[in-house]
C-alpha cells in the first residue's frame, strides 16, 4: 500500500468516528471507498490489523458497555451521548470494520463466481 494511501484512509476514519460523535453525521462508507480507490487484499487486511481499526473496535466495545450499563468511568466518558444515539454510532463504527472484512473476503484471489 501506498503510503499516502494508508494515511488518507486512515484521516478519513479518524474524521468519520469525530463527525458521528460532534454531529451525529455518518457519512462515510468504508466499503465505498475501498471498491472506489480498488483496494487490493494485502492494503486492506493491513488496516484490519492496523492500530486504527484496534480503536474502533476497542470504541465499539466500550459504546457495547455503556449502553448496557454498570460501568461507572464508561457512563462518565459516553454519559453525554443518549442511549439510543450511542446504538446508532456503535452500528456506523461496527459498520466500518465489517465492510473491511468482507471486502478483504471479496478479493481472494481466484476464479469469480458467476452470477
Amino acid at each position: 500500500m501506498k503510503i499516502r494511501d494508508a494515511n488518507e484512509l486512515y484521516e478519513l476514519i479518524e474524521k468519520a468516528i469525530d463527525e458521528a460523535f460532534a454531529s451525529k453525521r455518518f457519512l462515510f462508507s468504508m466499503y465505498g471507498y475501498l471498491k472506489g480507490a480498488q483496494y487490493t487484499r494485502r492494503e486492506t487486511t493491513a488496516f484490519i490489523e492496523s492500530g486504527t481499526a484496534n480503536t474502533l473496535s476497542e470504541t465499539c466495545l466500550d459504546l457495547d458497555a455503556y449502553i448496557k450499563g454498570g460501568d461507572k468511568v464508561l457512563k462518565e466518558a459516553y454519559g453525554h451521548i443518549p442511549k439510543p444515539e450511542a446504538r446508532k454510532i456503535r452500528k456506523y463504527l461496527y459498520k466500518i470494520l465489517e465492510d473491511a472484512w468482507i471486502y478483504e473476503k471479496e478479493r481472494r484471489p481466484g476464479r469469480k463466481r458467476a452470477k
